[in-house]
């Protein structure tokens, strides 16, 4: 059955020059992992719709058009393609050749409402075009001031009304005369969005699976590049490689390398061609059989586009491009990697680079090495995911040094398509996969990749590394946006998702080990094992240092301890209950051999559910003499550290994490009484006719409208410039007042004296005001204000600052600080970034240092905490939802026994620009 729906609105007079939203084309990945391109019709589309529409059975045609009708005229074909891309929106999805195979278009019928229709190709019912096509056109429409679709449905297009349903929205029906009038809400809602989320997820596995999965590969090179260069070089690696360590049966097909030259076995590291691989080589990509499931191509930049378009028959999942050349060379190199992605998105392809070292794979029994290592690790349970080439080669390494395994590992090069985001998703649902390592060089989509690595990191350890600790630093070729974000920005984002974040790749892997090959901690009480009463001197110091608990006296085994003496020592320690975890550190000094020390520590410590860590003479990594099988026959290796402060520093992350996983996360806020289809009104009347990139700055009345809409009300504050002004205000609103300077070098200050509190009668004011307004002198105002403000007393509490500031690469930035020095001077300031949950917002009040002032310091009354973070919760929503909201200050939110106040708000507006919107696309 077609996902299809019938019934156009009437005609409408063709538009002579619309403009083309070039924002609205989009890559997107769908349910099946393959990829296609969504964009915008265009009147020169007509003859690829008449085409699409004469493929289409009667079926799907009586379906769309609730008739038969076997071509359209050309007034349709007009009607339907030159649109005005605003009251008549129509958006196709196309394949490589620009072929349609799908249409979903609105026409609107009212102000904010407008009739869908959708006609999706018979050969691609299954593929989810229906619901990513809803996605896009909703977004398109959100964007025009459309809040509400109808459709008319034949009854039997269950299939079209099912997807409508399962977006999430909350759709009504009636049926009339035999036909099913359907109609919804657009505006996102939780479900529609975790419904987007968790098909974005499917999907984009899905996509990965076929990379990592592949049992045919083509390695393309160029017969035009000279013997012995680089491109040349990479293509006869990855050719060695993928000949040599193929475990199970492998099509291998190679194109433009000949197959009798000697050197393509002859590399280092190249052992020769495994068991079960047929290689076939042919002069070009046209030659070869299809289908194919993953390509690597090592051909110069400029040829790339040319051989990805010519892999398009072969039906290739994924592409690797290993070539170098791209964005990182300028701006003609961005618009020829913009290319190479536009190609092979649509011809449903996946790219893993440029400049890639490759993928591997090594679950279920089948090795793939479509890589340049030639000697890599062997299967494992450890995932990795690598943007650097040449950081790709000393990971690599120090995990084969370190004896571990690896499921799966990908470089993503520059990471223009494939990301660290793409493989989480993949690994979340992994059977192979149980613990996950990250090196990013950057992070193009950080909102994404919380959500995601969040959900990961549920289930399974990340542990990630970035270069620098800003993201603000990003290498050549990395396609990122600029961010204004404070510095401690990033190290939030990764706080929230439940990601262990470490320094450096040395001690990504140290983690790594000890979540791979013990239990998770299940609390911080730490046992040492040493030789010396020194040596646990140190281990207990370096415990203590990274958060966990040593009690009781260490267990000294010396070096000359008899072996009874020794299993009687190490079992009492195991069998005590007050004991979660266990570091031993055994240096003989003498030379003395400590293989049946680490015998006896792996036997006791395997299956106790002690996470165990060792420092041990001459040992790293996982090794033989540190492996033993519990009663149930599973082994067990204690990983081995080169220094006590490694092994307890990986202990240390490994128990805060496993503290994450099993606390709880809370819930996503929801305040009652936000109004946010009212503020995205308010806001789109703000910003009509505003210049894209201008700021609009919003009066105080207007910032308290939108506030409103979400819960939050605003102390009234009355503009006045004369002491007769201020005593009738203060005669309006009520006795006793508070009077503040607008100026912007006084406001807030009343250290400075230009803030008056507690102002209980007329003499008392006017002289106050004659007093701020000579302190004021020479200071400039803002255009458009009065010098002062008078405002009613609220109660006594401690002040507080809450911002919101959307950033062009974080989406919107909470932060929260106590007024004052500590906040101004110190940077005693706290940051979120939304969606939060009621934890997270706890969480954000208590870790400004100053929080204390909150809670009872000093015999203090403790404060409202309730309702400050009450505050705080609905400005994360209205900021999480209004990417047109630039910035909001409430300065200050005084916050007292009973209540929260917001003395003073200031607000900004300016057109969206969210990298994670709300609609699926990849990177372009």
């Amino acid at each position: 059955m077609a996902e299809v729906t019938g019934g156009d609105a009437a005609a409408t007079s063709p538009v002579p020059a619309p403009a083309y939203p070039a924002g609205w084309e989009a890559d997107v990945v769908l349910r099946d992992g393959s990829t296609t391109h969504v964009r915008p019709i265009r009147p020169s589309d007509a003859e690829a719709l008449q085409a699409f529409h004469v493929a289409q059975s009667e079926r799907s045609t009586y379906l769309r058009f609730f008739a038969n009708l076997d071509r359209l005229s050309d007034r349709d074909l007009a009607r339907f393609t030159v649109v005005d891309h605003a009251d008549r929106v129509a958006l196709v999805a196309v394949t490589a050749d620009d072929e349609i195979i799908g249409v979903a278009r609105y026409d609107r019928i009212a102000p904010d409402a407008a009739e869908v229709a959708f006609n999706i190709a018979d050969a691609h019912h299954g593929r989810g075009l229906g619901s990513v096509l809803l996605e896009h056109l909703a977004a398109a429409a959100r964007e025009r001031g459309v809040r509400r679709f109808t459709a008319e449905v034949l009854p039997q297009n269950g299939r079209m009304i099912a997807v409508f349903r399962e977006a999430g929205y909350a759709v009504r029906q009636s049926l009339e005369d035999g036909v099913v009038t359907v109609e919804f809400d657009i505006d996102p809602t939780g479900r529609s969005l975790a419904v987007m989320a968790d098909r974005e997820h499917r999907a984009e596995a899905r996509s990965v699976q076929g990379l990592l999965s592949a049992r045919s590969v083509v390695v393309v090179g160029s017969p035009d590049v000279a013997r012995g260069s680089m491109d040349d070089l990479l293509a006869r690696r990855v050719v060695a490689d993928l000949e040599a360590g193929a475990d199970g049966d492998l099509g291998l097909h190679v194109v433009a390398l000949p197959p009798d030259d000697p050197d393509h076995l002859d590399l280092p590291g190249g052992p020769g061609r495994a068991p079960g691989v047929a290689t076939q080589h042919w002069p070009d990509v046209a030659s070869v059989p299809g289908p194919v499931e993953l390509a690597v191509v090592a051909v110069p930049a400029a040829e790339a586009v040319a051989a990805v378009r010519a892999l398009a028959r072969l039906q290739v999942r994924g592409v690797v491009i290993l070539s170098d050349g791209f964005a990182e060379t300028g701006p003609e190199g961005l618009a020829l990697q913009r290319a190479l992605l536009r190609t092979a998105h649509a011809a449903g392809m996946r790219v893993v680079g440029p400049s890639s070292y490759g993928v591997l794979s090594s679950t279920g029994g089948r090795v793939l090495n479509a890589s340049l290592a030639a000697d890599p690790p062997p299967p494992g349970t450890i995932g990795l995911f690598c943007q650097s080439a040449p950081m790709a080669v000393a990971l690599l390494g120090s995990v084969r040094r370190r004896r571990l395994g690896l499921s799966h590992f990908v470089s993503a090069g520059h990471r223009a398509d494939v990301s660290g985001n793409d493989l989480m998703q993949f690994w979340r649902d992994d059977d192979a996969t149980e613990v996950v390592g990250l090196y990013l060089e950057s992070i193009g989509n950080p909102r994404k990749f919380s959500r995601v690595a969040r959900r990961l990191a549920a289930v399974k350890p990340v542990v990630v590394v970035t270069a620098g600790r800003s993201g603000q630093v990003v290498p050549p070729g990395h396609a990122v946006r600029a961010t204004r974000a404070p510095r401690r920005t990033l190290e939030e984002v990764m706080r929230q998702s439940g990601v262990i974040r470490v320094e450096n790749t040395h001690q990504m892997l140290e983690v790594a080990q000890v979540l791979a090959l013990q239990p998770l901690p299940t609390g911080r009480r730490v046992a040492i094992v040493a030789s010396s009463a020194p040596m646990a001197a140190l281990v207990a110091e370096a415990a203590a240092a990274v958060g966990l608990v040593v009690g009781g006296q260490a267990a000294i085994v010396r070096e000359d301890a008899e072996d009874e003496a020794l299993a009687s020592t190490l079992a009492s320690l195991y069998e005590d209950p007050a004991v979660d975890v266990v570091v031993a550190v055994h240096v003989p000094t003498v030379g003395h051999s400590q293989v049946r020390v680490s015998r006896a520590l792996a036997a006791v410590a395997a299956g106790s559910g002690r996470t165990t860590v060792a420092c041990m003479l001459g040992l790293h990594g996982a090794t033989d003499d540190l492996t033993a099988e519990d009663d149930d026959g599973r082994r067990w290796t204690i990983p081995a550290y080169t220094t006590p402060e490694d092994a307890v520093l990986a202990l240390g992350q490994a128990e805060r994490y496993s503290a994450w996983r099993s606390a709880d996360r809370g819930t996503a806020v929801q305040p009652a009484g936000v109004d946010t289809r009212a503020a995205r009104r308010l806001v789109a009347a703000r910003l009509a006719g505003v210049t894209p990139g201008d700021v609009v700055d919003l009066s105080p009345a207007e910032t308290a409208e939108l506030l409103a809409c979400a819960g939050v009300a605003v102390l009234e504050s009355v503009p006045v410039a004369t002491p007769d002004e201020a005593v009738e205000a203060a005669h309006r609103i009520g006795w006793p007042v508070a009077l503040k300077t607008t100026v912007p070098a006084l406001r807030h200050r009343a250290d400075l004296g230009g803030v008056r509190l507690d102002v209980h009668d007329e003499a008392e004011l006017r002289a106050d005001v004659e007093q701020v307004l000579a302190l004021a002198q020479g200071h400039p105002l803002e255009p458009g204000r009065a010098p002062l403000e008078v405002q009613r007393m609220a109660p006594l509490g401690a002040a507080c600052v809450v911002r919101s500031v959307e950033d062009p690469l974080f989406g919107p930035v909470l932060s929260f600080g106590l007024s004052g020095d500590a906040s101004d001077l110190l940077g005693d300031i706290s940051y979120a970034v939304p969606p939060l949950t009621d934890v997270d917002v706890a969480e954000l009040v208590r870790a400004a240092r100053a929080a204390p002032r909150l809670f009872g310091y000093r015999g203090l009354p403790r404060l409202d905490v309730d309702a400050l973070e009450d505050v705080i919760a609905r400005l994360s929503v209205l900021a999480d939802d209004l990417p047109e909201l630039r910035s909001l200050e409430l300065n200050p939110v005084v916050v007292s026994e009973h209540g929260a106040t917001v003395l003073g708000a200031r607000a900004q507006l300016g057109t969206a620009d969210r990298a994670d919107g709300s609609r699926r696309a990849l990177p372009t």
